[in-house]
């Protein structure tokens, strides 16, 4: 009698560690990704810091408010004290949700209950207090 045992690739060892390399770098990825510091003060200006890493080529700040479809999203500068800046102009109350990103990595999305407001995102997130 034969009888088939359901098995979906006949190369699967070689998939495993293929698997395994990529999720490997992906972890290396993280490790690379770094803290953030943002500062959003009542006149508009934004203030980006960033420990341990510096985006490579830009740093995009992206707001939307809860259940809009359009998205603001600005490129930050940086600034001559190694920060980075970018102005969103005055922006009316309530709640926010915030996407901070560069070429290589994007940081945990989160939200604002209001501006002017300061918040710490990645690494620096649940490992500081």
């Amino acid at each position: 009698m034969v009888s088939d045992d359901g098995m979906v690739a006949e190369d699967y060892y070689k998939q495993g560690l293929l698997i395994n390399r990529r999720l490997a770098a992906i972890d290396a990825q993280r490790v690379h990704e770094p803290a953030a510091t943002l500062k959003f003060r009542a006149d508009g200006e934004v203030r980006v810091h960033l420990e341990g890493g510096s985006p490579a080529g830009r740093l995009n700040l992206t707001l939307k408010r809860p259940g809009d479809r359009e998205a603001r999203t600005i490129a930050l500068s940086l600034a001559e004290d190694g920060d980075w800046s970018g102005r969103l102009g005055i922006q009316a109350p309530g709640r926010w949700i915030v996407k901070l990103e560069s070429e290589r990595w994007q940081l945990p999305v989160t939200t604002i209950a209001g501006i002017p407001a300061e918040i710490r995102l990645g690494a620096a997130e649940s490992g500081s207090s």
